[in-house]
């Protein structure tokens, strides 16, 4: 189809000149790219069905929303950027006023099917309606995703853990003879850039994210997947200051207590109530770890010996106790032989 051009009569010092006028429509009209043309979005843009679809996949952390550590769930906000080739489009530029790319519709042309293997809720940010088609074929698209998903955390540091969280990207449908990921940077480049643009980190401080293809067989089948790891190290100073501090802390006090003169019992109450301060503690402590964890923390094990020192303290107490009234029960008998002799 040749494109309709309009001649605009432009009057200058040097008498007519005229200009061509062009518009995106002009280029949608000689593709004959519309809603209704299926030969754009129903399969696989190739010529040739031997052929695979590349596709450049670039993935940046823009924020750490959570890591949830009694269900193992991360969640990172990330914008994802996604280029191919389409090979039923193509135009020349200098035919249609040097325009190079038009935005168009979603819906108009064919989408990739990759979708993130951990994902265990379904995105609920709002989605680009557009993307962006170039006169050489190049499709681009680009997204803003809030992502929920599984990640097998080690909490036997904790609070001074580094964890590895992983996105498998991939296809649904196409095999990898007929869709290859590719990433647009190596691990380095995009862990700078991820650095730079990073807004919020909370809890967490980004350390690493490294990236990696890994082909995944099911069936006798096999798809080409993008692995990527992001690296985050815990900042202990809050689990410091409200856990570790507060028992040891209450441990000192314990150990006090010895040099207070028990009168009436008040020695024993205090050791109970600095007891039950540290079953508080414990209880906070297990809302935060999970239950599944394969090793015991460390955190868990410094507060399991302190509850037992002090446990046994309270014995002690207790112990001395007896002994001291049963010793003031006999003194009295003693008195009283003295005084028959």
């Amino acid at each position: 189809m040749i494109r309709a051009a309009l001649v605009v009569l432009l009057l200058s010092p040097g008498g007519v000149s005229p200009k061509l006028s062009c518009s995106h429509q002009d280029v949608l009209d000689h593709l004959n790219l519309t809603m209704s043309n299926e030969v754009f979005r129903l399969t696989r843009p190739v010529l040739d069905h031997t052929r695979p679809t590349e596709i450049e996949l670039k993935l940046v952390l823009f924020s750490i929303l959570a890591m949830i550590e009694k269900t193992q769930t991360f969640v990172p906000f990330l914008w994802a950027h996604m280029t191919w080739t389409n090979e039923r489009i193509h135009w020349d530029p200098a035919q249609f006023c040097g325009i190079s790319h038009i935005t168009v519709p979603r819906e108009m042309l064919w989408m990739p099917d990759l979708f993130i293997y951990e994902m265990t809720e379904k995105d609920s940010s709002p989605r680009n309606p557009f993307v962006v088609a170039y006169h050489n074929g190049t499709v681009m698209s680009e997204e803003d995703m809030r992502v929920v998903s599984s990640c097998r955390m080690c909490m036997h540091k904790f609070p001074f853990d580094t964890q590895s969280c992983s996105l498998t990207v991939g296809s649904a449908i196409h095999t990898v003879d007929e869709m290859i990921l590719r990433s647009s940077f190596d691990s380095t480049r995009i862990t700078e850039f991820t650095k730079e643009v990073l807004w919020s980190q909370g809890e967490w401080e980004f350390k690493h994210l490294a990236v990696g293809n890994r082909n995944f067989s099911y069936g006798g089948r096999e798809w080409d997947t993008l692995v990527y790891t992001f690296t985050m190290k815990r900042r202990p100073l809050l689990h410091v200051l409200n856990l570790l501090v507060p028992i040891m802390f209450f441990l000192i006090l314990d150990l006090a207590s010895f040099f207070v003169a028990d009168h009436r019992g008040e020695k024993l109450g205090f050791k109970v109530t600095v007891l039950l301060a540290i079953s508080v503690l414990l209880l906070i402590l297990n809302d935060i770890l999970p239950s599944t964890s394969n090793h015991t923390p460390l955190i868990a094990t410094y507060c399991i010996v302190i509850f037992g020192l002090m446990l046994l303290s309270v014995l002690e107490t207790i112990l001395v106790t007896f002994l001291l009234d049963m010793s003031q029960k006999k003194r009295p008998t003693h008195k009283r032989r003295n005084s028959t002799t």
